[in-house]
């Protein structure tokens, strides 16, 4: 194992360095401080890669790290998982766009992680072993269900990467010099690296030196814009209000959805769907003990609280800043580059090139964080829900099932690659929307109704699941984002961005009909298995050992 990572990681460099030299070759400005940074970065997260790599033994090792990070470890590895560059690029240039209404998705990602915290860090961590169709399927029957869990989690997991991989090449287009395929086969080889040989050791670290850098680099940021302003955030939005052409609109409701139900469809995607990411889920296995998996729920939520305050403060700032300056405004409210590069370009404004490379750089390895969490969750799903406990049922060896999971690593890797070459130039924020109302369709309602519910049953769990998935998957199809901006269709038949309302609630309607309208044997035996499971999930240990 050793030998081939030092070959993989020998064979990076040189394909790396091969880039730079093909870069030279495309007429485009190379930001010198990002790629130095990135390089940098680069050289400490193969190095965690070796490191973890050595501790990586065992199929605990390679899922959930042996169970051996600790609360603080793992909030911080959640947060870096969570803060996407969706969140930050894509954020702050929604904030630029519209105003006030970028508040829906921010105080809702907040309250996702409110609802981790209070209803489903401790029961999964009790209830599971490595992903969190453990989790359902307790008391369930494990066939039908991990068939089922796995279809909405690759569901989620693949347009999610799609969209990240995007999002890189898009980034390393503008930033470094690259083409936008280079940019897309820098980022999927380092991510199959970093997750076929070092596992979730190595994701983990990663994520955790992406967040501090994130962290860090946003704060700066905040803090050099709120500088222009001597520190008065009040100045700051009568500044942007001012110039931006929304005029005093852009701090009221109403610039992005004007009817209630997008708004509240909206805010449960990201708060039942963000709280339902099965990369985000598995993190939870990672601690020892459900104690340590509401501590690290905590200082998530502490964490990505903050980011959020940050994101409005560079958002704003970069409204009174950036719009009526010929540098950066091509009249309006375009900044070049689009607006998901803003926070890039303000970096710029603020301290000049190196900063810009610094964030820069730091935008790229946050999505190179989070498209690892995704990919090993993926390979997860496949090797232990469906290889291990379906096709191979109580016959899979560990080294079996492990060697599964390396070779979905790299075929998603190859697959994403291949995707996200195609879907150039596509939106990422449509991309992203998807994953989204899937997993506040689908995953969110088992999850609440398996843990919560004594009542809910097999045959509910299938139908409803089945329901909200196909639902959700259909109306985003007929909605505004796919049937007009994608397939150029002039009206959508369905008329709302997000059918989150619809989908989640026929969901939960489904899985409630068919559990009380099911009287089978194996029914009854599941209703009456509901007291040892609450039991179970409430103490401060795992006893996933115990799960059928």
């Amino acid at each position: 194992m050793k030998i081939i990572l030092k070959y993989f990681v020998t064979l990076y460099f040189l394909f790396f360095s091969g880039l730079s030299l093909a870069a030279e070759q495309v007429d485009r400005p190379v930001n010198i401080p990002a790629v130095i940074t990135f390089v940098l970065f680069m050289v400490l997260t193969l190095f965690i890669t070796t490191w973890a790599a050595r501790r990586t033994h065992s199929r605990k090792d390679y899922y959930v790290a042996g169970g051996e990070i600790t609360g603080l470890q793992n909030g911080f590895a959640i947060a870096g998982d969570t803060m996407s560059a969706a969140s930050f690029l894509g954020l702050v240039g929604l904030v630029y766009i519209v105003g006030f209404d970028a508040i829906y998705f921010i105080v809702s990602l907040v309250v996702s992680w409110l609802v981790v915290l209070i209803l489903i860090a401790e029961r999964l961590r009790n209830l599971g072993s490595y992903t969190f169709a453990d989790a359902i399927s307790f008391r369930l029957s494990r066939k039908p269900i991990r068939i089922l869990s796995a279809s909405c989690a690759l569901a989620i997991m693949i347009p999610y990467l799609l969209a990240q991989l995007v999002a890189a090449g898009s980034l390393v287009e503008g930033l470094f010099g690259f083409s936008y395929t280079q940019g897309v086969i820098i980022v999927g080889v380092l991510m199959m690296i970093y997750v076929a040989f070092g596992g979730m050791m190595a994701t983990t670290w990663v994520q955790i030196v992406k967040a501090v850098l994130l962290l860090g680099g946003g704060t700066a940021l905040a803090l050099a814009v709120l500088y222009n302003f001597s520190f008065d955030a009040g100045a700051m939005l009568k500044a942007a209000a001012a110039v931006h052409p929304k005029g005093s609109e852009l701090l009221q409701p109403g610039g992005l959805y004007t009817d209630f139900i997008s708004a509240l469809s909206l805010s449960l995607a990201f708060i039942g769907g963000t709280a339902a990411m099965p990369h985000v889920l598995m993190r939870f296995f990672t601690v020892p003990n459900a104690v340590q998996a509401r501590h690290s729920a905590a200082i998530a939520v502490g964490l990505i609280s903050y980011f959020q305050i940050i994101v409005l403060i560079i958002g704003f700032g970069a409204v009174a800043l950036l719009i009526n300056n010929p540098e950066f405004s091509t009249g309006g409210t375009n900044v070049i580059g689009g607006s998901n590069l803003v926070a890039i370009h303000l970096a710029k404004y603020v301290a000049g090139d190196i900063f810009m490379g610094f964030i820069s750089a730091v935008a790229f390895a946050t999505i190179l964080a989070v498209v690892s969490g995704i990919t090993l969750s993926a390979g997860a799903t496949v090797s232990h829900d469906l290889f291990s406990n379906v096709i191979r049922k109580d016959k899979c060896s560990e080294a079996e099932e492990l060697l599964i999971s390396r070779i979905t690593v790299v075929a998603l890797g190859i697959l994403g690659m291949y995707l996200a070459i195609i879907f150039e130039g596509q939106n990422v924020a449509i991309l992203a929307t998807l994953p989204l109302a899937i997993g506040a369709s689908t995953n969110f309602p088992l999850l609440i109704l398996s843990m919560y519910w004594g009542g809910f049953t097999t045959r509910g769990a299938v139908m409803g699941g089945s329901a909200g998935l196909v639902l959700v998957v259909t109306l985003i199809i007929l909605g505004p984002n796919v049937w007009v901006k994608v397939m150029g269709y002039e009206k959508a038949i369905f008329p709302y961005a997000y059918p989150t309302l619809f989908s989640m609630s026929v969901c939960f309607l489904f899985g409630w009909f068919f559990s009380i309208t099911d009287k089978s044997a194996r029914a009854i035996k599941e209703r009456e298995a509901f007291p040892a499971q609450l039991a179970l999930s409430q103490l401060g240990e795992n006893v996933s050992a115990l799960k059928n």
